[in-house]
């Protein structure tokens, strides 16, 4: 167990040194992160086996945490197929990383005046693939699992804690966008 524990401790401590600053350098931390889970996926597929294998639905693992400055490190398990709401992200600055299986990411803009979203981009993330937002409160995304049959599992790293977010959803018919408060709900804490 030595080994597989030492690799998430790897990527805790990445997120940590590199989230020291109030605005860090996201894509270096990305290719950091990125590069230890291209070179131990077998390893952190080890260690993560409990939250991959749960099958209880959608559900975020805390990592590590930090007051000052903000931040915040999870793993969350994505079910098949699992689609969350277009949601923000309270303003914070953030990165999300594949660990296992792959995930599609649609961006959004929100117009400041009329709170309407558009289509901003779409990603698709394997193993070891990353995206992140600097903290643009008109920044705004949905994620998808794109597995109809695996658990998929990735690591965040937020510039503070997101227990609150809005999620956003069209009217019927199609038309404007309505903002809704939502919580985050933590399933766990993982070994460090």
């Amino acid at each position: 167990m030595g080994k597989h524990a030492n690799t998430l401790k790897t990527l805790r401590a990445i997120a940590l040194e590199h989230g020291a600053a109030e605005q860090p350098d996201l894509a270096l931390m990305a290719r950091e992160l990125g590069r230890v889970v291209h070179q131990n996926a077998p390893a952190i597929a080890a260690r993560l086996a409990p939250p991959h294998a749960r099958r209880r639905g959608f559900e975020r693992w805390l990592l590590a945490e930090r007051s000052k400055p903000a931040l915040s490190v999870l793993v969350m398990a994505w079910p098949p197929n699992h689609l969350t709401p277009v949601h923000d992200h309270a303003d914070l600055w953030g990165l999300e990383l594949t660990l296992h299986g792959a995930l599609e990411v649609q961006s959004y803009t929100r117009d400041p005046l009329s709170g309407d979203l558009r289509a901003q981009g779409l990603d698709w993330l394997g193993p070891g693939d990353a995206t992140w937002f600097e903290g643009d409160r008109h920044h705004a995304h949905r994620c998808r699992n794109l597995s109809r049959c695996e658990t998929a599992l990735s690591l965040h790293v937020y510039g503070g804690d997101l227990a609150e977010y809005l999620a956003y959803e069209q009217e019927e018919p199609p038309g404007r966008w309505v903002a809704r408060p939502r919580r985050s709900v933590i399933a766990g804490h993982l070994q460090r």
